[in-house]
């Protein structure tokens, strides 16, 4: 009979702990920083949008269907973003519908904010660009 012992690996010593300990905190801290400021972008696309709720970007789920009644799309569309890969059609359509909104018509942006969204979300919030709903079309 072969039984097999689970051993200690003393491999790991208190200061290798220690280490890891702090790079999770770290990286908890980095990533609360990223959220924040994702968030506060989004705050400032929900403002320019005219939205009394800018403070939805910070809440999750939640300001997705903040951004879907943006874009002009049905609430029902939240169930898209959980579908594997159907998420990327939705995510495609978002952000196609919100460039339209921020009067950037060329496909060239929709690309570009699906790809590199983490440099043209603080774009669209930052820039001098006005939304406009009229720009996007009532296809619900």
């Amino acid at each position: 009979m072969n039984l097999t012992i689970l051993q200690y690996d003393a491999s790991y010593d208190a200061g290798t702990a220690a280490a890891m300990a702090g790079l999770g905190v770290g990286m908890m801290i980095f990533y609360l920083l990223v959220y924040l400021f994702y968030g506060y972008c989004l705050y400032k696309i929900f403002q320019k949008a005219g939205r009394e709720d800018a403070w939805a970007a910070f809440i999750p789920i939640y300001n997705i269907v903040v951004l879907l009644d943006i874009v002009k799309k049905p609430a029902w569309w939240l169930i898209l973003f959980f579908i594997p890969f159907v998420n990327l059609f939705a995510s495609w359509m978002v952000n196609d519908r919100l460039a339209k909104g921020f009067g950037k018509e060329t496909p060239l942006y929709t690309v570009l904010l699906f790809f590199l969204g983490f440099i043209f979300i603080p774009v669209l919030a930052f820039g001098s660009d006005v939304y406009d709903k009229t720009r996007i079309p009532d296809d619900q």
